[in-house]
């Protein structure tokens, strides 16, 4: 499998580890406010190896404990599972970032003890989710059929594959959380709401603050502004007690 970026330490993207992030290329969304599109649009070249990641970890053992897999979308490889097991092999930690559009992968990787941290998207509210996912038009993002799927006529996008990974999470035994990247021109009260409704008695949920970045591919989004935010964690806390926000000072 080829690596396209490694972010070689952090203390932020594993709760409670020192690990670093690993970035797997390709997604099935196109969120038109991503800080990684370079990974989603094929873009960015790979930066390495399998082996050579491997054996990066095969000499941080000292220092790391957890490694970190985001993308793009990393349970579009098939493979995925293999390479989680080598990294279980050299005695790492794992956390998983997912869309939760794969529930079959994610369902793998749970059964199988790969991952002990799982950390998945809740893009928006059940009506405004393929327009924030980038999927209002019916296009699959990566060009291959049968990954985006089944948009009805008002252009929503079919939910059953997210609800189902919601609910792996939610009924199993590892650990996760859900978040949301909020942004002001696709999020509001109403919309955290209706979110918070459909996640609840979640074990954690974040929102978390829009950056803009020269990555995004698209101009003209904002970040809400901090008391937007304190609102809207008002509102998820109805459904989520242990909501936080991130990104907000």
């Amino acid at each position: 499998m080829k690596i396209f970026g490694l972010q070689k330490m952090t203390l932020l993207d594993f709760p409670g580890r020192v690990a670093c992030t690993v970035f797997l290329g390709g997604c099935d969304f196109r969120c038109p406010f991503c800080h990684n599109f370079e990974l989603v649009d094929g873009s960015a070249p790979p930066v390495m190896t399998e082996d050579e990641l491997l054996a990066f970890l095969a000499k941080r053992r000292s220092l790391l404990d957890g490694v970190a897999v985001t993308g793009g979308e990393p349970c579009l490889h098939r493979d995925l599972p293999d390479l989680l097991q080598k990294f279980r092999d050299l005695g790492y930690a794992v956390k998983l970032d997912t869309n939760g559009n794969h529930p079959a992968v994610l369902r793998e990787v749970l059964e199988r003890g790969l991952v002990d941290y799982v950390a998945m998207d809740i893009k928006n509210s059940p009506a405004r989710y393929a327009v924030t996912a980038g999927l209002s038009m019916g296009a699959a993002a990566d060009g291959s059929a049968g990954e985006v799927e089944s948009l009805d006529e008002s252009g929503g996008f079919d939910l059953t594959k997210i609800n189902e990974s919601m609910q792996l999470l939610m009924h199993g035994t590892v650990d996760y959380e859900f978040r949301t990247t909020v942004v002001d021109e696709f999020h509001d009260a109403e919309a955290i709401d209706a979110i918070g409704q459909w996640i609840r008695g979640a074990r954690r949920y974040y929102l978390q603050l829009f950056t803009d970045r020269d990555t995004v591919p698209f101009e003209g989004f904002h970040a809400p502004s901090r008391e937007a935010m304190f609102r809207y964690l008002d509102i998820a806390r109805q459904y989520v007690p242990t909501a936080e926000l991130r990104g907000v000072e």
